[in-house]
């Protein structure tokens, strides 16, 4: 039995110019101090810079193809089982999986050299969505560690 309360999910607005819930998540992940207006136009400035970029589909198919490249499938989390704590391979939740691909994708955009933030983060979509890129490289990571400690599956319940 869970010691903490059960979380209270609030109701996502999808943004203004797609209507899409994934953008309204992603907006509001890269938000800093309250100033939405400014997350919301570096996103969309880097949507127009990957358009300028020309990969031969929509900037929009782009950035869902990069989220989905990235979302990881199994994660490691720590069991204490007697007096060892053992890192144990679990499938991760789906609203788990697209939370650690946005939070991978702007935290590696914004570790990139040079540039502005929206170049930054049109590089990494770019990057991304053809399966290269610090995100993929860490949801790459991810799955060698679950991989490595498969022998501790059973801990799992």
């Amino acid at each position: 039995m869970g010691r903490r309360k059960k979380t209270i999910h609030r109701r996502l607005i999808a943004d203004p110019v797609y209507q899409d819930f994934l953008i309204a998540k992603f907006v509001n992940r890269l938000n800093r101090g309250g100033k939405k207006s400014l997350a919301e136009s570096i996103f969309y400035k880097s949507l127009e810079a990957i358009k300028q970029k020309n990969l031969g589909k929509e900037p929009l198919e782009i950035f869902k193809r990069a989220v989905e490249n990235v979302k990881p499938l199994v994660e490691v989390r720590s069991r204490r089982v007697g007096g060892a704590t053992y890192q144990v391979p679990m499938e991760v939740r789906s609203d788990r999986r697209q939370a650690l691909a946005i939070r991978w994708l702007i935290g590696y955009a914004e570790e990139r050299k040079g540039h502005s933030m929206v170049e930054k983060l049109a590089d990494e979509f770019a990057d991304a969505f053809n399966g290269t890129g610090g995100a993929i490289r860490k949801k790459e990571d991810v799955h060698r560690m679950a991989e490595a400690n498969k022998a501790f599956a059973h801990y799992r319940w």
